[in-house]
């Protein structure tokens, strides 16, 4: 699908600029130019191509880095012994009445 919309844009891309070939004058500052229409839009097109690849392009993620690991502990714990409050990050998989009942 996307190639399809490619190619139908580049085809009509191609027919306006192949109608609009005469000579036009253009003014910057102070100096003027007799520029055919044809490479001006060819010009526009292809910087329009160029910023839409660089918009478009993936972003390259950089790994995110916790520097303090245990900031959402709450200060006061009711129960001391309860690891998961004191070790966020060190989770168990399995309960004590799970490897009770699996062994």
């Amino acid at each position: 699908m996307k190639t399809l919309f490619l190619i139908i844009i580049a085809v009509l891309v191609t027919v306006i600029v192949m109608q609009n070939t005469e000579p036009v004058l253009f003014k910057i500052l102070w100096i003027e130019a007799s520029i055919s229409k044809l490479w001006v839009m060819l010009g526009l097109a292809l910087f329009g191509f160029i910023l839409g690849v660089i918009v478009a392009r993936p972003r390259i993620k950089s790994p995110v880095t916790n520097t303090e690991p245990y900031k959402n502990v709450p200060l006061e714990i009711n129960n001391a012994d309860d690891e998961d409050y004191i070790y966020p990050d060190n989770k168990k998989t399995l309960s004590d009445e799970d490897r009770d009942y699996i062994s």
